[in-house]
């Protein structure tokens, strides 16, 4: 069993080594993109966020001025 497990151990790590391994570095022009790219997205949550608030403002501001209406129907 320890002979099976090392075995398989021993061909993972061989493996894993012979793989050739990305580059970590990255070029200026693959960073600008990524950075343009995380920006935009960025942008694109706020947007929603700030439509997602307009809405809830708007829906809050129909809702009082329909109480408001109803409370002043009855004052006459």
């Amino acid at each position: 069993m320890k002979r099976i497990a090392a075995f398989l151990l021993l061909l993972v790590l061989s493996l894993a080594g012979s793989m050739p391994a990305q580059a970590q570095r990255m070029s200026t022009q693959e960073n600008a993109r990524e950075s343009r790219k995380a920006i935009k997205k960025q942008q694109k949550m706020l947007n929603k966020a700030n439509k997602k608030s307009r809405k809830s403002m708007k829906r809050a501001t129909k809702g009082q001025k329909k109480a408001n209406r109803k409370a002043n129907r009855y004052k006459k």
